[in-house]
């Protein structure tokens, strides 16, 4: 039975061409993002067009205190976006426009609804570039990446999505329209309000537009894959490359991680040589004294012995071809039901941390294989737990609980985040604690009260 029947008469009668959905095929599939350890139980599905109709739909929503979830492009792995709560889902599917682009300010007005493959196009037609990239980008949305504070392969060199906005447009959950900043550099005039609403995973209100700041496109990028022997090896080659070029990409993978990717017939080895871990780096070779400082750096490196075999793109084909050994890997494990976490630390922990996770998990769960990749430029570590064939889901996931809980006592210790770069939804609600203290957490809410007074948007994601 639809609990929230009286709200959508309402919106019936207040927004007669809005588009909804009550059937449960478009509930299931609006209300439930990538996450795979809760079930939608969404009652509707809301298509607004526009600020205006984002707007009223809240203020309804106050009125008859039915709960609202955002659903954007719905690749999240921290169930943000799910429904899980009998809510109404608004979705922004139909809010997709790129409107004004501002030349002189390199700067792009687009709707939450918009791709972030087809804000990376429009970059593209106007000789500029979009520098948030990640696996999903064909099917993420610029309001769930706003959400989230995304970032992806280029943060070493450009940063997250927060670094990128330069001003937005959101319906608080009072129903309240807002514009916030307007897109300017400097603007020292108070609170900046932008940023609260960057990350806060769609518990403030709604994002309904952005100005996204745009870079000249990088020039002739080359990619470095690197064997090394040891994690350590990895913290290493990241100082001496760092150093000595301007890296756009510097991220890692372990040998298994290699195998699956290469079993699957995604891509080849990159070379003859196995090793415990693999560096890719890309960098922009400007001019042949880069190449030669790279080339410089690799030798150095190598007769250190932090490199044992390696390899450079010669053309975009093989700079695409190298780049397949990462990108594709999180496709290729999906098949072993892996049970991830997104997590960070200081760069200089990283060698100590990833010991410490891995003499933990291979103690107390020796029939786990742990498939370790990362944007290691930034501290970001993305550690897989792969299911074994003998346990079943159920099982698999109630001992990864057990295993959490060790992972986030490691992620304490070195004053880490549970968290990266995928939020903390429902997923990671219980282990928050491990990042935030409570008097954070008690701002946190007092926030979201400021903004949500009546609870209506997005409730029960980062904390209850």
């Amino acid at each position: 039975m639809n609990t929230h029947q009286a709200f959508l008469d309402a919106i019936a009668i207040a927004l007669p061409e809005l588009s909804i959905k009550t059937d449960s095929e478009s509930c299931t599939h609006w209300g439930r993002d990538w996450t795979v350890h809760f079930q939608s139980n969404c009652q509707a599905v809301l298509f607004p067009k526009t600020t205006e109709e984002v707007a009223t739909i809240v203020r309804l929503a106050n009125e008859h205190r039915t709960p609202l979830v955002p659903s954007g492009g719905r690749t999240g792995l921290s169930a943000a976006a799910v429904a899980a709560q009998g809510e109404v889902v608004v979705s922004f599917d139909k809010m997709n426009n790129i409107g004004k682009f501002y030349a002189a300010d390199r700067m792009v007005e687009v709707e939450a609804g918009v791709v972030t493959k087809a804000l990376q196009e429009f970059a593209e037609s106007q000789d500029l570039y979009y520098a948030v990239d990640f696996a999903s980008s064909g099917s993420s949305q610029i309001g769930g990446n706003i959400g989230t504070n995304a970032g992806g392969i280029k943060v070493i060199r450009y940063g997250m999505t927060r670094n990128q906005i330069l001003g937005l447009t959101v319906v608080t959950g009072k129903g309240d329209v807002l514009n916030l900043n307007g897109g300017m550099l400097k603007n020292a005039t108070g609170y900046d309000l932008r940023h609260l609403f960057i990350g806060a995973e769609g518990t403030l209100g709604f994002v309904t537009k952005a100005l996204i700041k745009l870079e000249k496109p990088p020039v002739n990028l080359t990619a470095m894959v690197l064997g090394v022997p040891d994690f350590d090896s990895i913290v290493a080659l990241l100082d001496k490359f760092g150093k000595a070029l301007t890296l756009t990409a510097f991220e890692f993978f372990d040998q298994i991680a290699v195998d699956k990717v290469i079993d699957a017939g995604h891509t080849k080895a990159p070379f003859d040589s196995q090793t415990p871990f693999y560096v890719l780096l890309e960098f922009e070779a400007v001019s042949d004294e880069v190449l030669e400082t790279a080339m410089a750096v690799f030798e150095s490196a190598a007769e250190a012995g932090l490199i044992v075999d390696g390899v450079m793109s010669q053309s975009i084909a093989q700079l695409q071809e190298l780049w397949k050994l990462r990108e594709c890997i999180s496709e290729t494990i999906s098949v072993f039901t892996p049970y991830k976490n997104d997590i960070s630390v200081l760069i200089s922990h990283l060698g100590d941390f990833i010991a410490d996770i891995e003499a933990v998990v291979k103690e107390n769960y020796p029939d786990f294989e742990i498939c370790w990749f990362g944007h290691i430029g930034d501290g970001n570590l993305h550690l897989n737990i792969l299911k074994p064939a003998t346990l079943s889901k159920e099982e698999f996931f109630a001992k990864c609980q057990t295993v959490n809980a060790f992972v986030f006592e490691t992620v304490k210790k070195y004053h880490g985040s549970i968290s990266a770069e995928h939020g903390v939804g429902m997923t990671k609600k219980p282990y928050l604690h491990y990042s935030r203290s409570p008097e954070e957490i008690a701002y946190m809410k007092a926030i979201k009260a400021a903004f949500d007074p009546n609870g209506i948007i997005n409730s029960g994601k980062i904390f209850d």
